[in-house]
């Protein structure tokens, strides 16, 4: 917040503030084909093979989801947890390639108060180990979002023959901090890293924004390599996600351009790879809420960022 086994549902084409922000995010990054129904398949080479049903029987199996159709909160029972790092399951365009995902938050941060109020240093200053994340009205917590999406968005990039790292996987009691979601897509040599997330603002205050990191140097901070990288992974993903789910850039921050830079998030600062978080709409939103707690619609938010990420990737 501000702080897989479906296949996409049928298209529909996006609404006319989404196709026009949908025009602008694809004319600041040549895509071609881009302007195309939302949830189409993406062109080889852009957005890669965005069917899940694509990905090898080695491909760890996703937690089970509700129908397209549901628009009920995923059940907060803890899933089996996979391993945090799996490896590449299947050839295709992006093999050799490693993806860092970054489920925001932790579903039992609120159990464990003191430990992620614990202060840590994101180069320029200090903040807290992490925060507790938002919620919709009806109780549906936003690390319960950003898992699912998550293990959706694994398996559709596992698909196209990435290696494909999360952070953790609801497999840790809190956490991680901060500078370890840093570390760990550092460590891992990523090509990408995206942090899944899903704001929490005013009612009224609707769409998606992803964030770019800012130029900033200071203590264990720079950026200087990564801002220009991140922006292009960034615009690639802005403009696919309108593509996939429909959805418009946000009407409250960014200027309409679904694109907002910030220098106080300690997962950009610290970060040595390309990295921007997405928070995928506002939970304080009913309307917004209703799309997220939609089974139907995260796997189109899920196939939004992998064919940004595969855009970006092959170039």
């Amino acid at each position: 917040m501000r702080h897989d086994e479906s296949v996409p549902p049928t298209p529909r084409r996006p609404k006319p503030a989404a196709a026009a922000a949908l025009t602008v995010l694809c004319l600041g990054i040549g895509l071609s084909g881009c302007g195309g129904e939302s949830g189409a398949q993406a062109q080889p080479g852009k957005g890669g093979d965005p069917a899940p049903s694509s990905a090898s029987a080695s491909a760890p199996a996703s937690p089970a989801t509700p129908s397209p159709a549901s628009t009920s909160p995923a059940p907060s029972k803890k899933p089996a947890s996979p391993a945090p790092s799996t490896p590449a399951a299947a050839s295709g365009p992006l093999s050799g390639k490693t993806v860092v995902i970054d489920p925001g938050h932790n579903p039992d941060n609120h159990l464990h108060t003191s430990e992620i109020n614990r202060q840590v240093d994101i180069g320029t200053t200090h903040k807290e180990c992490d925060t507790t994340g938002t919620s919709t009205n009806s109780g549906y917590a936003e690390a319960r979002f950003t898992l699912d999406v998550s293990h959706r968005l694994r398996t559709l990039l596992q698909a196209q023959g990435a290696k494909v790292v999360l952070t953790y996987d609801d497999d840790r009691a809190f956490g991680p901090c901060v500078d370890e979601r840093a570390r760990i897509g550092n460590k891992a040599g990523a090509d990408a890293v995206v942090s899944v997330h899903a704001d929490g603002s005013a009612v009224g205050n609707r769409g998606f924004h992803v964030i770019l990191p800012a130029s900033v140097r200071g203590g264990g901070a720079d950026t200087s390599k990564i801002v220009g990288p991140s922006r292009d992974l960034g615009t690639r993903i802005a403009g696919l996600f309108v593509r996939a789910t429909g959805s418009a850039p946000s009407n409250y921050i960014g200027g309409n351009t679904g694109l907002d830079t910030r220098k106080d998030l300690g997962g950009l600062n610290l970060s040595t790879v390309p990295k921007v978080f997405i928070e995928c709409g506002n939970m304080r939103d009913p309307k917004d809420a209703a799309l997220l707690t939609s089974a139907g619609w995260r796997q189109k938010a899920a196939q939004g960022i992998a064919d940004g990420i595969s855009s970006y990737l092959n170039g």
